[in-house]
């Protein structure tokens, strides 16, 4: 898919980047008829390679989405934006716990941890954000969005093993200017979009952008009578651009980001049997409490959720760029900080049972980066040289309290406590975490034309981590007695069961290491590009701050550690245009292998069934990549993008085992346990899952759309009228860490369409998404007890609007 700017670009039926008046380097005025022969393709400016270039001479796959893409698509935030690009995969079940991945890489299911790094980098203004929550808010003031496929640590300042985002906003304007954008929608959909930009003296100009997005749950809680898993965002942007000579230019900018929803509710979707005992399973034990769900199908789109929801996410921050002409490049200096303010009320039982009756982990954060980097060229080469700084202050106040059912639900079939309510009604965990965490590197890249066709371009980055957790976890019964590591009664040590008391400070991981790769690039015409790319890369290492297991007493503090992934990585690609350049054909091909992948795995050593955080053996992704755009026409053109992607783990030996081969008595230590999905029947301490399928990985997967354009004159302004459509689909993916016969996510396709009239400064459509009110799960997962409740976030139904702007 990747050139999906070349293809949205055709879609829009005008260039993202001549929109915003910027043209390729190098390139003359030209005459209306050699604009009339040119692909707009031909015209998409990127800064992939930290300078100016047209994409098609890019040899990285790379997507690229301009300001009216965005617009007229609805794409206002990274999850919008994966229905355009196939291999860009985003999964979320509130802010907090969201991954951006790409090819399935960067950070899996489940691995929400304070101690690790994501795998795909996103960038603002070239500005790190190491928490993926900012991908769940709206984009504000953007001109445009490059998704870079592959490791790309030799070029971007933090190390990123499977690919980066880097969004651009629009830069303040030395020509007054402005825009405004209202949308309403059914479900109470009301988003607007204003900015405006402009002079403030000779040498200085300033811009300003606002945006504010509402719109209703999609999910009934009879509980309260409240639509949860509603939108609420605000956004807030300002920039100031000080022309200090001709050859410095500063960047002030400082943005506001803000949701306050009533979200995110996972609901009840199916039951699925585990190997716990019949009466200890969800039909038994809600029949029981005399519990009913409030629906058994999860489209009827109603919960009976009985604990407090939300998902206060706040950031923001202030950054200065510089850039200086200085000799034969550009000096540019990015100092920035960034804060983070996470405060989540959660409903971790997914039942109206006073089970788990809070799960909450608020976060304060604090960022620090800085960048410097030298842009330059010689006779015959062109080179990056940076050093990147960064620095991050994490403080989670976790909580944990459950409630009168929790008994029956959490402790072990077994226990005669089990049926004893106040054994753990009132039993809370508070929890601390503190992370500091420094990366510092050093990293180059060289671009060495050997001939005027063939170019070589190797890579290097030094990397140094260092840092420093804690996790203290103190767990006291309703009367406030503290719970002990080990030992005590025999109600003590049921409470274990349910909530681990535990505590480890001041664990370090600190480490160097070395990045390395080799593009080589043949342009044999014009129109065609051909590359092939080794890297070798890593991802961090980092630290289990979300507890480790407790073995008689002790805590496994040697397993507070994990190490850094080790990724090996082959491409080849070709990037082509035909048809005097109204055709573009884009290929791809790739193979990439990660050693010591981060993982929640089990290991039968420490004698407990507790999941943590650890290395498994082996990962291979590897996949092909197509993606083909035309325009025929001035009035037609057309895309469609598609990504074959083959996964597995290669060896993962002590994963932790799928509901239905879990919850049982412990089978001797090598066993594979009972029947699947047979109540009554012995489990395996571990499950060896090599070969099987990575989560959230998709085989098949496909973008694709079109638009026909009419010129016509309404209310005497020249413009024209356009139906468009655009839709993704995907083949099924497992929605579990080990594969699970319970949350296989079936395939499915959505599918968008929209009508309008536009001129220069003028577009009023409407709209509708998933147009065909296609069913489907965004995420399913497992529940805690081995019960056999599966729950799930159902996607979005069928919705639409109508969308106005003005531009002057």
């Amino acid at each position: 898919m990747r050139h999906l700017s070349l293809t949205l670009a055709l879609l829009a039926g005008t260039s993202p980047i001549a929109a915003a008046a910027q043209t390729a380097p190098g390139n003359q005025a030209r005459t209306p008829e050699e604009v009339q022969r040119s692909s707009v393709a031909s015209d998409i400016v990127v800064t992939a390679r930290r300078r100016e270039e047209q994409a098609q001479d890019v040899p990285i796959p790379i997507s690229v989405v301009g300001v009216k893409e965005l617009d007229s698509t609805g794409s206002f935030n990274v999850q919008r934006l994966q229905q355009l690009q196939p291999t860009l995969q985003f999964y979320s079940s509130n802010p907090r716990n969201s991954s951006v991945n790409i090819r399935g890489l960067g950070a899996p299911l489940g691995l929400t941890n304070d101690g690790i790094d994501q795998g795909v980098g996103v960038y603002i203004d070239q500005v790190y954000f190491s928490r993926v929550a900012v991908a769940t808010l709206d984009f504000l003031d953007v001109q445009q969005v490059e998704t870079l496929r592959g490791p790309q640590g030799t070029l971007y300042g933090k190390n990123t093993v499977a690919g980066a985002i880097s969004i651009t906003s629009k830069a303040p304007s030395f020509t007054f200017e402005g825009r405004s954008e209202v949308t309403i929608g059914n479900l109470g959909f009301k988003q607007g979009k204003a900015s405006v930009s402009g002079p403030l003296g000779d040498d200085v100009a300033a811009r300003f952008g606002i945006s504010s997005t509402s719109r209703k749950g999609t999910i009934l809680n009879v509980a309260t009578g409240n639509y949860v898993n509603e939108q609420d965002n605000i956004g807030l942007r300002g920039a100031i651009l000080w022309r200090a000579s001709d050859s410095l230019n500063l960047t002030l900018s400082g943005d506001y980001n803000r949701q306050d929803p009533e979200c995110c509710a996972q609901i009840y979707v199916r039951y699925g049997p585990t190997q716990r005992p019949a009466n200890r399973q969800y039909p038994a034990l809600t029949a029981a409490l005399n519990y009913t769900v409030a629906s058994t199908d999860p489209f009827d789109r109603v919960t009976d959720l009985d604990a407090d929801l939300n998902a206060r996410n706040v950031l923001g921050g202030v950054s200065l760029r510089g850039e200086l002409d200085l000799g034969s490049g550009t000096l540019t200096s990015v100092s920035a900080w960034r804060f983070w303010d996470w405060g989540p009320a959660n409903d971790r039982d997914f039942t109206g049972l006073p089970i788990t009756t809070k799960s909450n982990n608020p976060t304060k954060q604090n960022q620090f980066t800085q960048e410097f980097r030298y842009a330059g060229e010689g006779r015959g080469f062109d080179y990056v040289l940076g050093v990147f700084g960064f620095y991050q202050d994490i403080h989670t106040t976790g909580i944990q309290q459950q409630g009168s059912a929790a008994s029956r639900f959490l402790l072990n079939p077994t226990s005669a406590l089990s049926n004893d309510p106040s054994v753990l009604a009132g039993l809370t965990a508070n929890n601390d975490i503190r992370l500091k965490n420094f990366s510092g590197a050093l990293f180059g890249k060289l671009n060495w034309n050997v001939t005027d066709a063939f170019t070589l371009s190797p890579g290097l980055r030094v990397n140094y981590d260092d840092k420093v957790g804690s996790y203290v976890s103190v767990v006291t019964d309703s009367a406030g007695v503290l719970v002990p590591y080990s030992g005590g009664t025999a109600r003590q040590a049921a409470q274990r069961e349910a909530i681990q008391p535990q505590a480890f400070n001041d664990e370090a991981y600190r480490a160097w290491n070395l990045s390395y790769d080799l593009t080589a690039s043949y342009k044999p015409s014009r129109d065609v590009l051909v590359y092939a790319t080794y890297a070798h890369t890593f991802k961090s290492g980092g630290l289990n701050l979300n507890g480790v297991p407790v073995v008689n007493g002790v805590v496994q503090t040697d397993l507070a550690q994990i190490d850094p992934e080790k990724v090996d990585h082959f491409e080849l690609g070709v990037k082509s245009q035909f048809w005097d350049r109204k055709a573009t054909l884009n290929l791809s091909g790739y193979w990439t292998i990660i050693k010591d992948y981060q993982a929640i795995v089990n290991n039968s050593s420490t004698s407990t069934l507790r999941g943590y955080l650890a290395n498994a053996g082996e990962v291979r992704v590897r996949g092909v990549e197509a993606d083909f755009s035309l325009r025929p026409s001035d009035r037609f053109s057309f895309y469609v993008n598609g990504a074959y992607t083959d996964h597995e783990y290669v060896e993962f030996a002590n994963a932790p085992c799928p509901p239905e081969r879990s919850g049982g008595s412990a089978a001797p230590l090598g066993s594979a346990g009972g029947t699947p999905g047979v109540p009554g029947q012995p489990s395996p301490v571990v499950c060896d899952i090599s070969g099987q399928w990575l989560p959230g990985i998709s085989n098949w997967a496909f973008s694709y759309g079109a638009e026909y354009k009419l010129p016509a004159n309404l209310l005497a302004q020249d413009g024209e009228f356009y139906l468009a459509g655009d839709a993704n689909s995907r083949s099924e993916f497992s929605s579990n860490a080990s594969r699970s016969i319970y949350t296989d996510i079936q395939g499915y396709t959505l599918a968008n369409f929209r009508l309008g009239f536009r001129t220069e400064d003028f577009n009023l459509f409407g709209w509708v998404r998933n147009a065909f009110d296609q069913d489907y799960f965004e995420l399913l997962a497992t529940t805690p007890g081995n019960t056999g409740l599966i729950a799930g976030n159902p996607g979005d139904p069928r919705t639409y609007g109508i969308t106005i702007s003005k531009s002057f």
